[in-house]
């Protein structure tokens, strides 16, 4: 029964049982053909017992597996490898059918090729999540069929398993690398003079040559009977806590993720940075209720917490509680910090409705506030009207195009920070804004 089940017919034999029985009928009507119909089809039968004896005289016939990597990262390409060797005694022609996760939605997956004996090969093949979660393999099927291509012998390799997509870390790795490197500002990230003399008090010592004199403190110097100075450091260890709203205004997709998934991979990176830059990485995820708050810490295991939190959360359909957020700030945050607020206001009476809260909590930390461009209603307006409906179509468009600008000028009137993005951006003008705040000294 194992054998029958792994013999599948291919094109070839069908066209060839269709060719015989043409050829049988017209048998019926014409006698001469009748002797040759039987000659065929002991040929045929021939060929496809000699098909059989070669597919399956080798026990062995043909080795397949499937590497992956631990994780997958959330919207980035992940690569995923095949290995496949050959050890029939002769060349075969392989088809692989790798079954993907029903994520994915991909029921087209094919890879043939021809593979000498003992030859081997490695398929390797990119995925792309757009949804964090569980994403399960299935098995790996491989379809070896001989010269005669009659019939294919399937092999099931069992290689099942299961991948968790996590936040984009393919995309924190590389703007880890910059900042490790100070080569940010290739990726647009703006590189910016530092205003002022911000800088903390590290200690006294004596004067070298070469200090700046207005370091000289007169009354160390006065004690001492030398000079003395004062020696500075770059401020540091200052908490920056990203906020994101999960609530139905971020459920919004854009290229297969929801804003709620642009505002987690760019959280990840942003916490990341702090962490290299000497600061403290925290996070609130708020909607209905607080969903989630670690404290803000220094270390490098804190990227993994941050990371594992944003991993299980979700975008809830009720309206995000900002009433919450605000209290629960007061309540959790006992210094000042930097607040990098995600969230997505689609008109100014949204926001007017949470300005109080957020003025609230600029009033104590340094509030910044992210929320999105509509690149739907943006493509609308730029194409030409010709008709009342599509003029009508556009002139509202245009007016939710102004009215996010005008969130904008309304917070920065309140001295609340904020950024109008688009998704695809987002992460680079983060990470602008925040080493801008660094370099004027502001956090």
């Amino acid at each position: 029964m194992k054998f029958i089940k792994s013999i599948y017919l291919t094109q070839n034999l069908y066209w060839g049982m269709v060719l015989l029985a043409l050829i049988s009928i017209l048998g019926h009507f014409i006698p001469l053909l009748f002797p040759v119909a039987r000659l065929l089809l002991l040929l045929f039968f021939v060929c496809l017992g000699l098909d059989i004896f070669i597919l399956y005289r080798s026990k062995k016939g043909i080795i397949a597996s499937r590497k992956c990597p631990e994780k997958l990262s959330n919207g980035d390409d992940n690569s995923i490898s095949i290995f496949v060797e050959n050890e029939n005694p002769l060349a075969t022609r392989i088809d692989i059918i790798d079954e993907l996760p029903a994520q994915f939605q991909k029921r087209d997956f094919l890879y043939s090729f021809q593979l000498k004996s003992g030859e081997k090969k490695q398929i390797d093949y990119d995925v792309r999540p757009t949804e964090r979660g569980e994403y399960h393999f299935g098995l790996l099927n491989v379809y070896v069929s001989s010269f005669l291509r009659l019939i294919q012998r399937r092999y099931k390799i069992e290689a099942e398993q299961m991948l968790p997509c996590y936040p984009s870390f393919m995309q924190m790795r590389q703007y880890e690398l910059l900042a490790f490197s100070n080569r940010l500002n290739d990726y647009g990230v703006k590189r910016i003079r530092r205003i002022g003399h911000q800088m903390e008090f590290d200690q006294i010592r004596e004067y070298v040559k070469g200090d700046d004199y207005r370091t000289i403190n007169w009354k160390a110097t006065a004690r001492k009977s030398q000079i003395m100075v004062n020696q500075y450091q770059d401020e540091k260890s200052q908490p920056v806590y990203c906020l994101i709203d999960t609530g139905r205004s971020m459920k919004m997709p854009f290229n297969g993720l929801t804003l709620l998934d642009y505002a987690i991979n760019t959280s990840l990176v942003i916490s990341n940075t702090a962490v290299i830059k000497n600061d403290k990485a925290g996070l609130i995820c708020f909607g209905k209720d607080i969903n989630a708050h670690i404290p803000a810490d220094g270390r490098r295991t804190q990227i993994r917490k941050i990371m594992e939190v944003l991993y299980n959360q979700k975008t809830n359909y009720p309206e995000s509680n900002y009433e919450l957020l605000h209290s629960s700030a007061r309540r959790l945050l006992r210094n000042r910090s930097l607040l990098i607020l995600f969230t997505n206001f689609e008109s100014l009476d949204s926001m007017k409705r949470q300005l109080p809260y957020l003025q609230g909590l600029a009033k104590d930390h340094l509030l910044m506030v992210i929320f999105f461009t509509n690149t739907e209603i943006q493509e609308i307006t730029q194409q030409s009207a010709k008709t009342i409906e599509e003029i009508y179509i556009k002139t509202i468009g245009e007016k939710f195009i102004y009215d996010k600008k005008l969130i904008v000028k309304e917070l920065e009137k309140y001295g609340i920070h904020a950024i109008l993005s688009d998704p695809k951006d987002l992460t680079i003008n983060t990470l602008n804004k925040y080493l801008e705040f660094k370099s004027r000294g502001l956090i």
